[in-house]
C-alpha cells in the first residue's frame, strides 16, 4: 500500500483524525480548495510516550496511511516525523514563486588567482598509474619438459 499524506497549513491540522488525504500532488492540488500546495513537508515532534501511543492510534485510517511514523533519539526517547502536503494562500504563494535574483559572483583579484602551474596538470601526474601485472619467474618450472 502506498503512502497517503493529510493536507494541512500546519502540523496540528496534519493530525486531526478529520484532514483529508491524497497521494500524490497532483491529487492534493484537486483536493486543495482554493489553497496553493507548496510542498510535501516533514516535521518533527518530540513527545512523550503516552502521546505518541495516542497519536499513532489515532491516525491509524487508511485514508491517511503512512503520514506519521516514529522514530527515538539518542536517549531513547520518542520522536514523531509527521508528512503532509503543506497548503499556504495563493497570496503568500506568490509572494515565494518570484525568482530570485542570483548573487553577484566576485571574480578574484589578480593577487587572489590561483597559482597552480601547468606541472601539475601533465598526463599521468594525476591519473593514477597502471600497475604492471606480477609474473611469477618460476612459472614454467611447472612443467616438465616432454622427452617424447
Amino acid at each position: 500500500m502506498s503512502h497517503a499524506y493529510p493536507l494541512a497549513r500546519n502540523v496540528t491540522e496534519a493530525l486531526d483524525p478529520a484532514a483529508r488525504g491524497a497521494r500524490t500532488r497532483t491529487e492534493a492540488e484537486k483536493l486543495a480548495g482554493g489553497l496553493v500546495v507548496e510542498s510535501l513537508h516533514t516535521e518533527w515532534l518530540s513527545v512523550s510516550e503516552e502521546e505518541a501511543a495516542a497519536k499513532m492510534a489515532g491516525t491509524a485510517d487508511a485514508l491517511t496511511h503512512g503520514f506519521l511514523q516514529r522514530y527515538e533519539d539518542d536517549k531513547g526517547a520518542p520522536v514523531l516525523a509527521v508528512s503532509y502536503w503543506r497548503l499556504v494562500d495563493p497570496a503568500k504563494a506568490k509572494k515565494a514563486a518570484k525568482p530570485k535574483k542570483p548573487a553577484p559572483v566576485a571574480e578574484p583579484k589578480a593577487d587572489e588567482a590561483d597559482h597552480t602551474d601547468d606541472l601539475y596538470f601533465r598526463s599521468g601526474r594525476t591519473k593514477p598509474g597502471r600497475r604492471k601485472r606480477f609474473v611469477d619467474p618460476n612459472q614454467l618450472d611447472l612443467f616438465e619438459p616432454n622427452e617424447g
